[in-house]
């Protein structure tokens, strides 16, 4: 755990009356140990790997306040559960592209986002609060190729669970 992390946590925890725990910095670890986008079974299973006494009550309740004092991000994979996101700490502005064909994640930034955002909602009368731009695309290799590098190691069992990252200037 970071340090920013750790003081985050903990001045939230101390305004709601809550302490940390060795089960809640087992959970926190395991979340922050990943890049990769994990729902709440794989961080109980992530974090069952580090101690086996973690309950699935303890990993939902813990995920609940990493969301809520902003440390973890819900986003929406399309895949009909929510899965959270450890990286927008370092990188609050990445995007996602999800692959039909292979399940990838892709993170990307791009500085025109940004700038197009801005625009629209201040032609339309609005201040952006937040924003997700999440895009569902095709792999263009398995098009022209009929094969994926990406699914093909993730067959062989070498892959990294899902996630790449980008940066578009």
């Amino acid at each position: 755990m970071t340090e920013a992390i750790r003081q985050t946590l903990e001045s939230f925890l101390a305004s709601k009356g809550l302490r940390r725990t060795k089960q809640r910095d087992v959970i926190i670890e395991a979340a922050f140990g990943t890049q990769e986008h994990f729902n709440a079974e794989d961080l109980h299973a992530m974090s069952r790997r580090i101690d086996r006494t973690i309950s699935r009550a303890t990993v939902y309740r813990t995920l609940s306040l990493l969301v809520d004092c902003g440390l973890l991000r819900e986003v929406d994979l399309g895949r009909d559960q929510t899965y959270y996101d450890p990286n927008f700490l370092d990188k609050p502005e990445h995007n996602h592209l999800i692959c039909v064909d292979c399940d990838r994640v892709v993170e990307f930034e791009d500085d025109h986002i940004a700038v197009m955002e801005d625009c629209i909602t201040r032609r339309l009368g609005f201040t952006p609060a937040s924003k997700t731009i999440r895009i569902v695309a095709k792999c263009d290799q398995l098009g022209r190729t009929g094969q994926c590098a990406y699914r093909d190691q993730e067959r062989a069992g070498h892959g990294s669970h899902g996630l790449s990252h980008a940066h578009a200037h």
